[in-house]
């Protein structure tokens, strides 16, 4: 008898009835699948949320260089800038500002530059030394600290600025009335001394006065005018959401034994102007954003109706199998969003490349703010959420039977 060999019974495996979980890594293939099988029709609805979003940030970008530009040329204004000199003592004297009153004005928090000039009045400016002292063709002589040009807004029309040389020197820089007085000259005489013309101011909107001015070194001023330190008019450059605060404190500051005795101008009228558009600005971009939002919304949506219209099918057989509703809904939701991002960050380049295109040809700084670009990716992925949740909904709910017979 040939031996039986008996083996033992097979080991029996568990089977779990529980549907398996999709990974977010398998959802994001899911979803993209769901694209990739149909990309004519991703491509066309993804562009169609991208024009949309385009036109948002295009909008958004092109009004936000054209105020960037306004802002520009309403700060050539001085919208922002204060000035503070001298008024009269209790007995109708002519006051003086403290030699310090510029160091102490630069120290109030909200104020981003000060600088001073003063005028000295027994000085005089004459195009040769064979001119009569009493022509002296109103031609004021002003001792100006070395960061003027900067706070109040001026620039050259040739030759250099005053530097921490040259301003101890005789040297002076020449207004744009008094070059075209005095006419191309080399140097002026004034007290009895030679100057050297080093440059020539463009005319200065901001502060006229010195247009009509000669303007030296503080120290040389002082070493050979006779100058006695104390600034007739000090100019001062303010956060512009500050500066009624910093206007209310400057003549405290600028003099603070005797207050009253110091005059503050009051804030351009070009300021109120500014803010008015600012504010007109922000709700015309609020407005313009939710509209395009809106019709990036309802792109979506249409889309993936559409999509699951089409798909009847698959949705059947893939309940069939044993995927749950769920998964289903998840599968459908993914492939919103998926479209929704595509679509947003292309619209988000697209409408930044039109607004840098425009705002070139138009001479205006390029600006597109960061709560667009990062809003409109943003908003479009929320929006596309919500699109895509009806449409996700109503693919669940389809039985696995009707799905198929449907199909």
């Amino acid at each position: 008898m040939s031996d039986v060999t008996v083996l033992p019974p097979p080991e029996r495996t568990a089977v779990s009835l529980r549907p398996a979980r999709l990974r977010p890594s398998d959802l994001l293939r899911l979803g993209g699948t769901g694209l990739r099988a149909r990309p004519l029709r991703a491509v066309l609805s993804a562009l169609g949320i991208a024009i949309g979003i385009a036109a948002m940030t295009a909008v958004v970008g092109i009004s936000s260089s054209s105020q960037a530009d306004l802002d520009r040329a309403l700060a050539a204004l001085g919208t922002n800038m204060l000035t503070v000199a001298p008024g009269q003592t209790m007995f109708g004297k002519e006051a003086k500002l403290p030699d310090e009153s510029v160091a102490m004005i630069r120290r109030i928090g909200p104020v981003q530059s000060a600088t001073a000039t003063a005028s000295v009045d027994d000085a005089h400016v004459y195009r040769t030394d064979k001119v009569p002292a009493g022509q002296t063709g109103g031609i004021g002589v002003v001792a100006a600290q070395l960061d003027l040009l900067k706070t109040v807004g001026a620039s050259l029309a040739s030759g250099t600025w005053l530097n921490a040389a040259t301003a101890r020197y005789p040297a002076v820089v020449l207004g744009s009335d008094t070059a075209r007085r005095l006419g191309n000259v080399p140097a002026v005489y004034m007290q009895g001394r030679w100057w050297t013309v080093v440059g020539v101011l463009a005319p200065v909107p901001l502060a006229p006065e010195l247009n009509s001015s000669a303007l030296v070194g503080w120290a040389a001023a002082a070493t050979y005018l006779g100058f006695d330190g104390h600034p007739t008019t000090v100019y001062a450059r303010a956060v512009e959401a500050q500066v009624e605060a910093v206007r209310a404190v400057l003549a405290p500051t600028a003099n603070p034994e005797n207050p009253n005795e110091v005059k503050v101008s009051r804030p351009s009228d070009a300021l109120a102007a500014h803010r008015a558009a600012n504010a007109t600005f922000t709700a015309l971009l609020l407005g313009l954003g939710a509209v395009a939002l809106l019709v990036g919304g309802i792109g979506v949506a249409n889309t993936m109706v559409i999509s699951v219209l089409e798909r009847r099918a698959e949705i059947g057989l893939r309940r069939s199998l044993g995927a749950t509703k769920g998964q289903v809904r998840t599968q459908f939701v993914a492939e919103s969003l998926l479209l929704s991002l595509l679509g947003g960050a292309g619209g988000v380049l697209l409408g930044y490349l039109v607004t840098g295109a425009y705002a070139t040809s138009q001479d205006w700084p390029t600006v597109v703010p960061l709560w667009a670009l990062a809003g409109g990716v943003g908003a479009t992925v929320v929006i596309g959420a919500i699109a895509g949740l009806y449409p996700a909904i109503r693919a669940a709910r389809l039985a696995p039977t009707e799905a198929l017979a449907a199909a």
